[in-house]
């Protein structure tokens, strides 16, 4: 296995550490954080949207919900055209204490990359983007 994919797999395992660590942090299971963070990087979402993104039943995605509002990290509102639905939405409070977590990493990671050059960050950049779409294809996502 080449060096490259031996270190992509190690920042894999490593970020899943990170993710186990923050949810221990936010008093939260794995689904409760996968569901916290599509609520964080996508904005409000309804109980069978959030379903959908984390491949589990709306009764399972629904019961993630009713844990995340009593620990106190999202509301449940109307949805502003459909009064049949309603949304789950991250509390603020909830958002900056991830993010204060994950942004020193964000920016160290960003910063190591303005060291290289143009030529060699759209090398480091295709690799990934090629990376991901292995890894879709793999989860029979193309596109997505």
């Amino acid at each position: 296995m080449h060096e490259a994919s031996l270190l992509l797999r190690r920042i894999l395992t490593l970020n899943d550490e990170v993710e186990k660590q923050l949810a221990e942090e936010l008093d939260v299971n794995p689904t409760d954080f996968d569901a916290m963070q599509h609520l964080i990087q996508s904005g409000p979402l309804s109980p069978s949207e959030i379903a959908a993104r984390l491949g589990i039943t709306t009764a399972a995605a629904t019961m993630a919900v009713d844990r995340l509002v009593k620990v106190g990290h999202v509301t449940r509102q109307p949805h502003p055209s459909d009064r049949r639905r309603l949304l789950v939405v991250p509390r603020e409070e909830s958002v900056r204490r991830a993010m204060a977590r994950l942004l020193p990493m964000i920016g160290e990671t960003d910063a190591l990359l303005s060291r290289y050059t143009d030529a060699e960050q759209a090398a480091i950049t295709d690799y990934l983007a090629r990376t991901v779409q292995i890894l879709q294809r793999t989860l029979g996502r193309d596109g997505a």
